[in-house]
């Protein structure tokens, strides 16, 4: 639906006759509209340099040499501040270079910085362009080959160098599936194929794809962090056997992530090359995929963990990667209440307290507002709850309301109040249905064609208890005005005139990525009936903590394939996958009100099992800027805790597989409770509370396990691990947390000081 005009230099802006402004263009033409938007580029925030009478660049940016010396010799920029021969660079990779040519400067080392590759690949208007070197054909002699799919509306652009030797540039429109293999051929000065238009041609035509075992070791696979080929090699070679070791190794793929493909695929190859066989298992426990394990679940009906580990694991407690990811296939298949004494100890802290944990350990509630639609008298309860309870509110991109600040403790009192005033689980703590957002439609808008709201909350109240592999958001636009931003949700509905139009697998965040429209014109029936079999297929087949969009990228045969496997039931599965869905929708359950009606649950929620006083250290925050200081907070102190056996709670307060907090002498101590099995007694670890990577008191709300034969606890806000035994952190071997002996005796729990503290154990790599 855009018109796109080239050529048409803007001269001025005037007002206009038919419309609110007329853009004058330079031959004389015009074009008259309401609404302008300026594109203005990348501007250096240069203020304070100009303040300080720095030399500016003829556009703008703090004009530096090879060293990033500025024009006073005291003063280095770097970055898109930083204007390096005229050019300011808009991209993290420049920044990254010059500063590690800063740093090589300051350390008396000879460095330079002499220019950034500018390559990038983006997305605009849901269409993927690419930006390889030479991209316009500059350089004196060169030459260039074309290629231009009308029906598909693609375009691409090799350049190469007079003599032919070199590819020196391309541009992508349309698919960015080729930007990979030519950016390599750029980067290092690869020959080209014989006919070098194979580069661009489509893949069906026998194109020279330039495979990951032909790179050169120099070969740049990370421009932000300048990550080479063979610094993979070498990692690998030093025993970086997974992708998440190589990233945290080399940080590769930890900057912009455009390099993501290609760092799995170098990655796999050279693992291969050396007779490793690739491992795509979930984790250690299981040597099998997502997708497995899930058909696995429903063809065997298995309801637990503790049957799916011992039909098909590999032994051991599981740990923070299958736990989660069981818990949702499980939660997906059958839908039974996540409260279950069987399944709390797969949740990571979010499922387990149904609330979504902050940097401090607080918490935040959001009560489902299904559709954006809410009354008077709830938004005054609303703002009662919050008041009451000191949280700070804020309106969310998913038209929702968010009370931060919520102590453990504080929980099931606020749910008790919100369901008493209609509220219900609003499951923004999961991975599930978060949200539809919706524009007012045809009730109130003049331009609307459909009842947008009256959809959103169809849609809404049928998949609001529906379990995921990641969060999944909707919205339903009633006009292709397209106020509820449809087109950026993992399903968006946006009406028409005879219908309504399905778009599927867009997302924001770190990844955005447009929605592709699926399906046209669609009665009501026709449209949830699709979304159905969508949203059961993408459960069936995408990976652990896989978005849609990310789901469909790597989904072979792309859209077409999902429209055939959708609409046209090429696999023969639709029936079932609408069968699946049927069940998860007649199962709802409000997962706050299972809970608040059953005392044992509501253990859980005490922020010490043996005090009822909160967590003393919480700093509140009821307005941005009324923090309270730091010097304000309650006087807290870390004795070392009782030398002879202490009492701190009974046998009945602890968790089989998870955590419960207890206070002695100003200590939080985390203790995590293992049963007896056949061949060993039951244990109980004790653990300080304090997780010293977010300064937040959480880690018995952490997620206990094994890994490789070590029982260690996962931190629920970064994921760091401590080893319960000695409280030694695994990333880390700097940091080791305080522990304490433990045992339970005639029903209650004890501790005591260790007086000796063992050489901690070898970390396996």
């Amino acid at each position: 639906g855009i018109e796109v005009l080239t050529s048409h230099a803007t001269q001025q802006i005037t007002a206009g006759e038919t419309h609110r402004h007329r853009l004058v263009f330079a031959d004389g033409t015009f074009l008259e509209t309401d609404l302008v938007v300026f594109s203005a580029g990348i501007r250096a925030q240069d203020k304070l340099a100009r303040d300080c009478g720095l030399a500016i660049g003829p556009r703008g940016g703090v004009v530096i040499d090879g060293q990033c010396r500025t024009s006073d010799p005291a003063i280095y920029a770097i970055g898109e501040c930083a204007c390096w021969n005229g050019q300011v660079f808009g991209l993290v990779a420049p920044g990254y270079t010059m500063a590690r040519t800063l740093a090589s400067t300051l350390a008396g080392e000879e460095a330079a910085f002499t220019g950034a590759d500018m390559s990038t690949k983006l997305k605009l208007l849901g269409v993927d362009v690419g930006s390889i070197g030479d991209a316009h054909g500059a350089t004196p002699g060169s030459r260039s080959y074309r290629f231009i799919g009308e029906v598909d509306g693609s375009y691409r652009r090799l350049v190469l160098s007079d003599d032919g030797s070199r590819v020196i540039g391309a541009v992508l429109v349309g698919d960015n599936a080729y930007y990979d293999t030519i950016v390599q051929y750029v980067q290092n000065a690869i020959k080209p194929p014989a006919d070098p238009a194979a580069l661009i041609l489509p893949r069906g035509e026998g194109a020279d794809l330039l495979g990951a075992d032909a790179l050169p070791d120099t070969a740049m696979i990370c421009s932000c962090h300048n990550v080479t080929k063979g610094a993979i090699c070498t990692a690998i070679e030093g025993g970086c056997t997974d992708i998440a070791a190589l990233k945290q190794y080399t940080k590769a793929s930890t900057g912009c992530g455009g390099c993501s493909g290609l760092l799995k695929n170098v990655f796999e190859t050279e693992l291969e090359a050396r007779g490793i066989a690739v491992d795509h298992s979930l984790c250690e426990h299981f040597s099998y995929t997502r997708q497995e394990l899930y058909s696995l679940v429903r063809v065997h009906g298995i309801q637990t963990f503790e049957d799916l580990m011992t039909q098909y694991g590999n032994g051991g407690l599981g740990c923070d990667i299958c736990k989660p990811a069981v818990g949702s296939i499980l939660a997906s298949a059958w839908n039974k209440p996540i409260t279950d004494p069987l399944y709390i100890p797969l949740q990571d802290t979010n499922d387990t307290f149904m609330a979504n944990m902050q940097k401090n350990g607080t918490y935040s509630v959001v009560p489902r507002i299904a559709g954006g639609e809410i009354t008077p008298d709830k938004l005054i309860v609303l703002g009662q709850v919050a008041k009451k309870y000191g949280l700070y509110t804020k309106i969310t991109g998913g038209q929702r309301i968010d009370l931060f600040g919520a102590q453990l403790d504080q929980l099931p009192d606020i749910w008790a109040e919100l369901l008493e005033a209609g509220f219900e689980t609003g499951q923004a703590y999961g991975k599930s249905t978060r949200t539809v957002k919706s524009c007012v439609g045809s009730t109130w808008c003049r331009y609307g064609v459909q009842d947008s709201v009256g959809k959103a909350l169809d849609l809404e109240n049928r998949y609001k208890g529906l379990r995921s592999p990641h969060k999944l958001k909707f919205a339903v636009s009633g006009c292709t005005r397209e106020c509820a931003e449809a087109q950026g949700k993992d399903v968006g509905v946006i009406a028409t005139e005879n219908g309504w139009n399905l778009y599927v697998c867009g997302n924001g965040g770190m990844r955005p990525r447009h929605a592709e429209l699926f399906a046209t014109d669609l009665d009501a029936e026709t449209l949830v009936k699709y979304i159905d079999r969508f949203l059961m297929f993408y459960i069936r087949t995408a990976d652990k903590l896989q978005r849609t969009s990310v789901w469909r990228e790597n989904l072979e045969g792309g859209l077409d394939y999902l429209k055939d496997v959708i609409i046209n039931d090429s696999l023969g599965i639709c029936a079932e996958l609408e069968r699946q869905m049927q069940m998860v929708v007649d199962r709802y359950h409000c997962e706050w009100r299972d809970a608040l009606t059953d005392r044992e649950k509501l253990k859980r929620f005490r922020t010490f099992v043996n005090d009822s006083r909160p967590d003393p250290n919480i700093r509140t925050i009821p307005e941005r800027d009324q923090v309270r200081p730091a010097d304000n907070l309650p006087e807290t102190t870390q004795s070392a805790g009782p030398v002879e056996w202490t009492e701190l709670c009974g046998h009945d307060d602890l968790v089989a597989m998870s955590g419960v907090v207890a206070w002695h002498d100003g200590n939080q101590i985390a203790l995590f409770y293992l049963p007896a099995t056949e061949g060993a007694p039951a244990r109980v670890y004790a653990i300080d509370n304090h997780d010293p990577f977010s300064n937040a008191n959480v880690l018995g709300r952490g997620i206990m396990g094994d890994l490789k034969g070590q029982v260690v606890v996962a931190s629920p806000l970064y994921k760091q691990h401590f080893r319960l035994e000695d409280g030694q952190c695994l990333e880390d071997p700097a940091v080791r947390l305080r522990t304490w002996d433990a045992r339970v005796e005639n029903g209650k729990v004890a501790i005591r000081a260790r007086t000796a503290t063992a050489t901690p154990e070898p970390i396996p790599a």
